[in-house]
């Protein structure tokens, strides 16, 4: 038997030091870059929901009469009424510098419609949504790992082409459909589940699953490409020939390096799951921020509908500040990019 190699001597001070060091100041770069990032897309975000809601068709005043008293009670006099109340004969300008210097102090508003503070509506959804998208992502990543690994295994052969063939399925599925297909199947046919709310027990199962589907397909294509090319790299062919188990070679050598690619790939899920809640959550009644914002926009609730945005603006933001963390602390090559 050969003998071992020689263990790596530890580092010295001086070593562990300078690791520390520029760890500390690449994930500095990091939330420094992700903080301007976060200002400019909260400016975007409002300058552009504000000038969108104000190019609608319709009245807004007559709108937000409606989404208060229902279209039946309402006239010309009640949506003067609402105008008067809201100043919403004053310029364009004003009523955005107004909402802008109010979220600067962290400061909503009330909902034009309900009248109810929009920071505690937008706290309820909020909660509803993160909920919502953690169970999805958790189970897009574990099934989209799981077959990307299977497929990579056993490249060119039947389970490859499955796997083809169920990524090109789920992602020409548009959510909607593929939500209704699965509250049919589920829910009506084998009444497994609830169709459709929230606070039952099994409500979250038929929305996260139909998030968690769609993104599954990209999710196991991306493992199955960054596995395969691992798995033909000198490294690890390095390590078969030293008699380890396969899988050891797998948990040491290639899960480890498939990490930065499959977290980097992470947020750009979360990018793909923030388009898709908002069309989930109407379809499931689930309420979240997809759910508010379409009844923001539906009933020109303004404060709503901006704070909504924002939300789920930032959100992308938050995630994709934790995913270069990640990358940082998996990849320290990525350290000296910054």
């Amino acid at each position: 038997m050969a003998p071992l190699p020689a263990p790596s001597p530890p580092r010295s001070p001086a070593a562990r030091t300078d690791h520390d060091y520029s760890l500390a100041r690449a994930v500095g770069k990091v939330l420094i870059r992700r903080a301007a990032q976060a200002v400019s897309v909260t400016f975007a975000v409002t300058v552009t929901c504000f000038v969108i809601v104000q190019h609608l068709p319709g009245d807004i005043a007559f709108r937000i009469a409606a989404g208060r008293y229902g279209y039946d009670k309402v006239d010309a006099s009640a949506a003067a009424e609402v105008r008067a109340e809201l100043n919403l004969d004053t310029p364009a300008w004003q009523q955005l510098g107004g909402w802008i210097a109010d979220a600067l102090r962290l400061d909503f508003g009330a909902s034009l419609v309900t009248g109810a503070s929009v920071t505690d509506e937008l706290a309820h959804h909020l909660s509803a949504t993160v909920h919502l998208a953690a169970v999805a992502l958790l189970l897009s990543v574990t099934l989209g790992t799981v077959i990307g690994l299977l497929a990579a295994r056993s490249r060119g052969g039947v389970l490859d082409r499955l796997t083809d063939a169920w990524v090109a399925l789920v992602r020409a599925l548009p959510p909607f459909v593929l939500g209704l297909v699965l509250i049919i199947v589920f829910s009506v046919q084998l009444g497994w589940v609830p169709a459709a709310g929230h606070g039952e027990r099994g409500n979250i199962v038929l929305p996260a699953l139909t998030l968690a589907v769609g993104l599954s397909g990209l999710f196991a294509r991306v493992t199955r490409d960054t596995v395969a090319q691992i798995l033909e790299s000198e490294h690890v062919h390095f390590a078969r020939t030293k008699g380890l188990a396969g899988h050891i070679v797998l948990a040491r050598h290639v899960l480890r390096n498939a990490g930065v690619t499959l977290v980097a790939y992470i947020g750009v899920q979360v990018l793909i799951l923030v388009e898709g809640v908002v069309v989930v959550e109407s379809l499931f009644a689930w309420p979240g921020l997809g759910h508010a914002l379409v009844h923001a926009v539906f009933w020109r609730d303004i404060p709503s509908m901006q704070a909504t945005v924002l939300a789920l603006a930032l959100i992308v933001v938050v995630v994709s500040t934790l995913v270069d963390l990640a990358v940082l602390a998996l990849d320290p090559r990525t350290r000296e990019m910054q």
